[in-house]
């Protein structure tokens, strides 16, 4: 039935264990190290160890899901880029040579491509998970990309996908996308959410088409006049001014919220998509670990909205869930912190034995 794993899986999320985070940050404080020398890395440890409910967790099995889908919109001249691309990289996902690829490689992280909505059709050979709504959203600037139904139907496909590497072991997941003119959509649904001028909001993306960002500005504003989606309703936004992937993305978060797993956002789009996620249930943000500040002026304000601060400052505004695959090493190093480093006390010990 449409919706009823939508509403299942919001109902399974849970706030994050805060005994547990108390006893990790008790045995942060008690480390051989002054106060808060480590930063960002203790609070990591924390926000892990209230997500896990594990004072020393694992994130041994990393996957990034990568959700590809066109957009309609593309029809207006925003992005200088061939629509094709989107069909070309996501045939080169399950090759192993696209960046998130690339960076995945250093923490031996899963990547998982899924067809949500490209316009050509994958080939079954393609090693692609076919999960495809529709042939990319219609044109936002003349009527909805989508319906409401196909809305739902695509967080239902990023709920699934998430569950079911999570199934196979996934202890923590990371967001990827690729899509022309993908950035439009992202831009719309900001400008709706935060109730400001797409101005405000809308940067170069992968590439300006020929009317440059005065247009792909007044493409957003038109959209957003001609659809009127309702601020109050993420479902409706992200059906009238949204895209597949974006929505795959935010079932994607649902779903490791509602399985007690992190979930590392890349940039821009991934954070538009936690913003409809959030939006659906406010307690994903405590699930949510950001990874890069993009260089998309829209991304700032987006992870401003979500509450959450990026930590790495990369100038990278790749997308695919790249910045995603570079946190994840940080990671590793917050839980190597809890596992391997001795506390004062341990220490003493230590030299008394010497």
């Amino acid at each position: 039935m449409m919706m009823q794993l939508l509403q299942q899986t919001i109902q399974r999320i849970q706030p994050t264990n805060n005994t547990m985070k108390e006893k990790a940050k008790e045995r942060i404080d008690s480390l051989s190290k002054p106060p808060s020398s480590l930063g960002k890395l203790e609070s990591l440890a924390i926000q892990l160890a209230g997500i896990t409910g594990e004072l020393y967790p694992k994130l041994d099995n990393k996957v990034i899901i990568v959700c590809a889908a066109d957009h309609g919109v593309c029809e207006e001249g925003v992005t200088s880029n061939p629509q094709n691309v989107t069909f070309l990289q996501t045939l080169n996902f399950p090759k192993g040579v696209t960046g998130v690829c690339a960076i995945a490689k250093i923490t031996n992280a899963k990547i998982v491509t899924v067809d949500v909505g490209v316009k050509e059709d994958i080939p079954l050979d393609a090693k692609v998970l076919m999960k495809k709504i529709k042939h990319g959203t219609d044109n936002m600037a003349k009527g909805p990309a989508m319906i409401r139904e196909e809305a739902i139907q695509s967080i239902e496909v990023g709920i699934e996908i998430a569950t079911a590497e999570i199934a196979k072991g996934a202890n923590v997941l990371g967001t990827g996308e690729m899509g022309i003119g993908n950035t439009t959509p992202s831009a719309a649904i900001l400008s709706v959410l935060r109730g400001c001028h797409p101005q405000e909001v809308t940067g170069f993306g992968a590439g300006l088409g020929a009317g440059g960002i005065e247009h792909k500005v007044a493409i957003i504003q038109k959209a957003i006049e001609i659809n009127k989606p309702n601020r109050h309703d993420a479902l409706d936004i992200l059906a009238k001014v949204g895209g597949l992937e974006i929505g795959a993305m935010a079932g994607s978060i649902l779903a490791a919220a509602a399985n007690r797993k992190p979930v590392v956002i890349d940039g821009f789009i991934s954070t538009i998509a936690a913003l409809i996620a959030y939006e659906l249930e406010p307690k994903v943000q405590d699930y949510i670990i950001p990874s890069h500040a993009s260089e998309e002026p829209g991304a700032k304000i987006a992870a401003e909205l979500l509450g959450v601060e990026p930590m790495l400052h990369m100038n990278m505004r790749l997308g695919e869930g790249s910045g995603a695959a570079l946190a994840f090493p940080i990671l590793d190093a917050a839980c190597s912190m809890m596992s391997n480093m001795a506390t004062l006390a341990e220490t003493m010990a230590l030299v008394e034995e010497k």
